[in-house]
C-alpha cells in the first residue's frame, strides 16, 4: 500500500512541487490550500502524514496541528517554516509534530524525513503487533478453564499482578506454573521489562549460583571474563525461579538477601550489585513440609509466600478438560493444516482419564492425535493405549494406568468416605487406618470433609 501524504500550503507552486517530489517515490499525495480545507479532506481520506506550512490564512499550521493531533491521532505531522519562525516550529514539535523543514524545502531532506516518519510508524505498528501477540499468549485468555478453582486463580492474578509482592506457585509437574507466572508479569507494570525463567532443578548448585548471580573474571576455572547473572538481566522485570524446592540451604541464604535487600555480589566479587526484581517462585513440593523437615529455610519460605497460588491438578478440574483439549486442537489444526474435531466418545475418554502428567500430557496427546488422524474426527483409537486401557478395582474405584500409588490411595479414601456418607470412623476401620492417620491423609490429599 503506498504512503498517503497530505500537503497543506497556500502557495500553489510549493504544493505542486512537493507533490511531484513525493509522487516520484511512489507516495499517494493529496493537496489542501489551508487548514480548514485540510480538515474536511482528512475526514474522508486515509492520510498517514500531514506536511503543513506554518503561516496560512483562515487556519495556520499550529491550529491545524492541534486539530490533527486530537481528531486524527494516527497521522504524523511535519511543519514547514521560514527562517524567521524556526522557534515556533520547535514549539510545534513540543505539541506533537514529528519534525519541521525550513522553506525553501530541500527535496533530499524532505525524502529522508518522510522515510524516517514511515520507518518509525512501521516500528510502532510492529511493537503494537508484538504487544497484542504477548497479550494473546500470556493474558488471561491463554489460561484455559472455567472451573471454580481456576476462576479463583484468575482473581488472584488480577489482584497480585499490579503489586510488587513475591508470589509462590505450588502445583504438580505439568500444571502450567510458568504460564501463571508469565500472566502475572505481562499483566503488571513490569511487562515492558524482562521476564527471566530459571529452572533451579536443572543445574548443579555451583552452576546455578553462577547462573543466578553472575561471576567475576577468574572466580573459578573457566571464568575468563565477567558474566552478568539472571538477576541482573531481569532488572526492572521479573525472575521466575522454577523448582525452588531443589535449592540448597546455602543458596537459599543468598536468595533471601536478594529478597530483603535487592542486592547481591557476583561469584568471586565483593561489590554489591543493586537490582529491582520481582521474584515469582514455583515448586511441585509442599514447601511448608520441606520447612518442617529442615530442608528449606523458614525465613525464605515466608518471604516467598507473600501471595500463594495453588494450581489444581487436571484431574481435580475435569470440567476444564474438554475446553483445554479443544484449545490445543485448534492450535494443532492450524499448525498441521487440518480441520479435525473430537468424536464425543473421545472427549469422554479424555475427560475420564487421570492425567498424571496434567496439562502438559494432555497437550502432547492432542498433538499426537492430530498428526495420526487421517479422517475428519479424532476417534478413541487415535489416542494412546494408556487412555484406552483402565483397570477397575472391586468396589467401583477406577485405577487408571499411569496413576501413582498416592493417586490410587486418594481415590480409594474418597470412595470409601462416600460409601459411608462421610463417617470417618467407619471409613478408617474399613481402610485399616487409625483415625489420626486418616485425618492426616485427608489433609495431605486435600480431600474436603
Amino acid at each position: 500500500m503506498p504512503r498517503q501524504i497530505m500537503i497543506v500550503d497556500d502557495e500553489k507552486n510549493t504544493r505542486e512541487g512537493l507533490k511531484w517530489a513525493l509522487e516520484s517515490t511512489g507516495a499517494e499525495v493529496f493537496l489542501a490550500e489551508n487548514g480548514e480545507q485540510a480538515l474536511v479532506k482528512l475526514g474522508n481520506l486515509p492520510v498517514d502524514l500531514v506536511i503543513s506550512d506554518l503561516k496560512m490564512p483562515k487556519m495556520d499550521g499550529m491550529e491545524l496541528l492541534t486539530h490533527v493531533h486530537e481528531e486524527f491521532p494516527d497521522a504524523d505531522f511535519v511543519m514547514l517554516t521560514g527562517h524567521g519562525t524556526v522557534e515556533t516550529a520547535v514549539d510545534a514539535m513540543k505539541k506533537g509534530a514529528f519534525d519541521y523543514l525550513i522553506k525553501p524545502v530541500n527535496i533530499d531532506e524532505l525524502q529522508l524525513l518522510v522515510d524516517r516518519v514511515f520507518d518509525q510508524k512501521s516500528l510502532k505498528q510492529e511493537n503494537e503487533r508484538l504487544r497484542r501477540e504477548v497479550d494473546d499468549k500470556y493474558g488471561f485468555d491463554s489460561i484455559v478453564g472455567h472451573s471454580a478453582p481456576m476462576e479463583n486463580i484468575f482473581e488472584k492474578i488480577r489482584q497480585v499482578a499490579p503489586t510488587k509482592a513475591s508470589v509462590l506457585i505450588q502445583g504438580e509437574t505439568g500444571t502450567g506454573k510458568e504460564l501463571i507466572a508469565k500472566a502475572i508479569h505481562f499483566n503488571s507494570n513490569r511487562r515492558r521489562k524482562p521476564f527471566v525463567a530459571v529452572n533451579c532443578g536443572a543445574l548443579t548448585q555451583t552452576l546455578l549460583e553462577s547462573e543466578l548471580f553472575g561471576h567475576e573474571k577468574g572466580a573459578f576455572t573457566g571464568a575468563i571474563k565477567q558474566k552478568a547473572g539472571r538477576f541482573e538481566v531481569a532488572n526492572g522485570g521479573t525472575i521466575f525461579l522454577d523448582e525452588i524446592g531443589e535449592t540448597t540451604p546455602e543458596l537459599q541464604v543468598r536468595l533471601l538477601r536478594v529478597l530483603q535487600e535487592q542486592e547481591f555480589e557476583r561469584v568471586g566479587g565483593t561489590k554489591p550489585v543493586k537490582v529491582d526484581v520481582r521474584i515469582i517462585a514455583a515448586t511441585n513440593r509442599d514447601l511448608k513440609k520441606e520447612v518442617e523437615a529442615g530442608r528449606f529455610r523458614e525465613d525464605l519460605y515466608y518471604r516467598l509466600n507473600v501471595i500463594r497460588i495453588d494450581i489444581p491438578a487436571l484431574r481435580e478440574r475435569a470440567d476444564d478438560i474438554p475446553l483445554i483439549a479443544n484449545h490445543y486442537l485448534k492450535q494443532f489444526n492450524r499448525e498441521h493444516g487440518k480441520n479435525l474435531e473430537f468424536n464425543p466418545k473421545t472427549t469422554a475418554m479424555l475427560q475420564n482419564f487421570h492425567w498424571p502428567g496434567n496439562v502438559r500430557q494432555l497437550r502432547t496427546v492432542v498433538e499426537s492425535a492430530v498428526i495420526l488422524t487421517s479422517g475428519r474426527e479424532i476417534q478413541p483409537k487415535n489416542l494412546p493405549e494408556e487412555l484406552r486401557t483402565e483397570k477397575i478395582a472391586s468396589g467401583g474405584v477406577k485405577l487408571r494406568v499411569g496413576m501413582t500409588v498416592e493417586d490410587a490411595e486418594r481415590e480409594l479414601i474418597k470412595a470409601t468416605l462416600a460409601d459411608f456418607q462421610g463417617n470417618k470412623a467407619k471409613a478408617a476401620r474399613t481402610l485399616g487406618l487409625g483415625r489420626k492417620t486418616l485425618y492426616r491423609k485427608l489433609q495431605q490429599y486435600g480431600i474436603e470433609e
